[in-house]
């Protein structure tokens, strides 16, 4: 049966791997869930600054898990911090691509997604603009982003998604890695 090649198929997968893609796909399920979910009660995911966006939290979480699970059930309480950013890479690659897949279907379904986010940033930037930023590009080159960014588009959305992904998750998983490894002891 299809079910059980899967299952087998999974399983010739090396455990850091197995552990660290259920993860990703566990996240990505709940980050796809939240973005529609602030995106309908008047939070657009894409407007929140980044230091308070809900995927320092959860890669957090599901990164802190994923490599206590692999050090503590595979590998007898040891966690390298090689193997810890191997399996950080792995589950933000997981992650990223499978929400930021998400965004671009549902963008791409509903478009006010896009048109929204563009009309808000717009209307924030002209009404609060960074004075040291047009200081630095010019008031003629800010105003041309701002133009520029009505041509936006749902693959937009998803580059950039997957793109703050990898630096969020990159910051985190040094961290983490370190926290969390333990090398076998000196005889």
């Amino acid at each position: 049966s299809t079910t059980q090649s899967i299952g087998w198929m999974f399983e010739k997968i090396p455990a850091w791997a197995r552990v660290a893609i259920r993860y990703g796909l566990i996240g990505s399920a709940i980050g796809s869930l939240l973005i529609i979910v602030l995106y309908y009660i008047g939070r657009h995911p894409f407007l929140i600054p980044v230091m308070f966006d809900f995927r320092i939290i959860l890669f957090s979480i599901l990164l802190f898990f994923s490599l206590r699970e692999f050090r503590d059930y595979y590998q007898q309480g040891i966690l390298y911090f090689w193997q810890g950013m191997l399996m950080c890479g792995i589950f933000t690659l997981v992650f990223a691509i499978v929400t930021s897949f998400s965004i671009w279907l549902f963008a791409a379904w509903k478009p006010e997604f896009v048109t929204q986010f563009v009309k808000l940033f717009q209307e924030r930037s002209r009404a609060f603009p960074p004075q040291q930023i047009i200081e630095q590009v010019g008031k003629e080159a800010f105003e041309q982003t701002l133009q520029a960014l009505s041509a936006t588009r749902p693959i937009d959305m998803a580059k950039q998604f997957f793109w703050q992904c990898t630096m969020i998750s990159l910051f985190l998983s040094v961290i983490i890695s370190v926290i969390l490894r333990r090398q076998p002891k000196a005889q």
